[in-house]
């Protein structure tokens, strides 16, 4: 009788465990969770391989990146663009990127648009394309030979801090600030992005015995602050103006910051994380994320939390819980480090369930939303243990991603649909354009004989079929082997903010 006491008992702490403060039970297949894969340019980590690889491989592998992640149920690609003051995309204010055209200033031979191409691709497959921009980082390394003329390194050399082999623009200048403002507003214009991304390349990490050469632009612009609290002022002014200026030119393209995993430790300030990091966000980088989500300047946060679940200096979960405590206004991704599969010294990474569980206790987490996992070359062909894991548990159907909490609206239209046809091979339907909303996919959702079609259920996810805004209509083709003897399914709108109609049910029964 002690023994079930006892047992009750721990059963009771284990529930109460995950209820607790900002905590929840773990939601097995949410329908609704970001999961994004970082897709990095810089120095041909990920996409191209290789920066000689002629246009068709480079089209190619970037297919192979997008299908292999649709098959394990991903939703949001981050894909670089711009990383050293170069771009993947025709411009007037960069060169092209050398590890597109193994030239910098090269563009494309034969000549395509790399960015429309990407974007184009990756909502054929139903992802978001989250747009990944370096404002600050100019360089890789010290030599300015292989750079273009058109750099900035040589229209603007006053611009530039000369810090741990590399070049970097001077974050405190306010011609700086309006210029890399251009860049994204241009991107921002002229591309059907989803949204403006951020990295944690602010002020640089810092490194032993250098110092950052900003001293005659404090002397400047310093207004009486502490080097500390000006430089912060610059980051927290270019966020702040850059979030504005996204809303002002498309309201429904997002921004997001993925900072460092740590904003401050304990033993500097009470309110910091449980952790003893070497550098900080806000004391290194000099990044508030704090401040960020407080004024409301970003739609989404991904904190960069590389490390295991029990890290002695930096936990997973305890990070976790930290930035689930301390998050306001902001939906809070968590960027996981997949990169560390069976190559870290810390050999938690060999086990392959690393991964797995670090999911499962984000989601016991109501106010963190999904994860990023950094980067796509990890589950490319390789690590098949832990992608046959996720597969056949924690992303075993599709899901959508969460609308950020600024971007919730009613979607007044809901589907209408005409010239319905099937036969034994698929079935098919149009949908018209609807009149109020502006439109970004159709869903498609589908049940067996037996059961009701219920649209919050992920396992009834058929197809994200993309919807052309110039396009009276879209045709929807549905398998019949997808429907399963059903003669019905029910379809939905996605508007461009993420939101979803209520649904219109199409019966196939002639």
């Amino acid at each position: 009788m002690k023994n079930c006491k006892l047992v009750l008992v721990l059963i009771s702490f284990f529930l109460l465990s995950f209820w607790n403060g900002n905590a929840q039970m773990i939601a097995t297949n949410p329908k609704n969770e970001f999961r994004a894969v970082w897709i990095a340019t810089v120095v041909n980590i990920d996409w191209p391989k290789s920066s000689t690889d002629n246009v068709n491989k480079q089209k190619a592998d970037f297919i192979e990146i997008l299908n292999t992640y649709k098959k394990l149920n991903y939703n949001a690609v981050i894909v670089q663009i711009r990383s050293v003051g170069d771009a993947f995309y025709p411009t007037e204010l960069a060169p092209w990127s050398r590890f597109l055209t193994g030239k910098e200033g090269q563009a494309p031979k034969p000549y395509f648009d790399t960015l429309a191409w990407m974007i184009t691709e990756t909502h054929a497959r139903g992802f978001e394309f989250h747009a990944w921009l370096n404002p600050y980082r100019a360089t890789m390394d010290l030599n300015t030979a292989i750079l273009s003329p058109k750099h900035d390194f040589y229209q603007h050399p006053d611009w530039m801090i000369k810090y741990g082999g590399k070049y970097y623009y001077n974050p405190a200048l306010p011609e700086v600030q309006d210029h890399l403002l251009k860049v994204v507003d241009e991107v921002v214009k002229n591309y059907d992005i989803d949204a403006i991304h951020f990295d944690d390349y602010f002020y640089p990490y810092k490194v032993k015995g250098e110092y950052f050469n900003d001293t005659a632009a404090f002397v400047k612009y310093g207004n009486n602050l502490s080097l500390e609290d000006w430089r912060r002022s610059n980051v927290n002014n270019f966020v702040k103006n850059v979030s504005i200026s996204i809303k002002n030119i498309k309201p429904w393209v997002q921004f997001g910051i993925s900072p460092f995993g740590v904003w401050r430790n304990k033993s500097v300030d009470p309110k910091g994380s449980e952790t003893e990091a070497g550098q900080t966000n806000y004391d290194d980088l000099f990044a508030d994320p704090i401040a960020w989500m407080q004024n409301k300047w970003i739609d989404y946060l991904v904190p960069q939390l590389y490390w295991s679940m029990d890290h002695p200096k930096a936990s997973y979960s305890k990070l976790l819980r930290w930035w689930s405590e301390n998050s306001t206004n902001t939906a809070i991704y968590i960027g996981n480090g997949t990169y560390k599969i069976n190559t870290d010294s810390d050999k938690r990474w060999n086990n392959p369930n690393e991964i797995p569980n670090q999911i499962d206790i984000t989601r016991s987490y109501k106010n963190i939303q999904g994860n990023a996992f950094f980067s796509a070359k990890s589950f490319l062909n390789r690590n098949q243990n832990v992608t046959q894991l996720l597969s056949e548990n924690q992303y075993k159907y599709p899901a959508l991603p969460n609308v950020v909490p600024n971007s919730i609206r009613k979607v007044v239209d809901v589907p209408t649909v005409n010239a319905i046809v099937k036969n034994a091979v698929s079935s098919s339907f149009n949908v018209k354009s609807p009149l109020n909303s502006k439109i970004r996919y159709v869903m498609v959702y589908g049940s067996n004989a037996t059961t009701k079609i219920d649209i919050n259920d992920p396992s009834q996810i058929i197809e994200k079929i993309p919807f052309q805004e110039k396009s009276n209509a879209v045709e929807v083709i549905i398998p019949t082997c997808k429907l399963d003897k059903n003669n019905s399914c029910a379809i939905t709108f996605i508007d461009f903010y993420g939101n979803e109609s209520e649904p219109t049910l199409v019966n196939f029964t002639l």
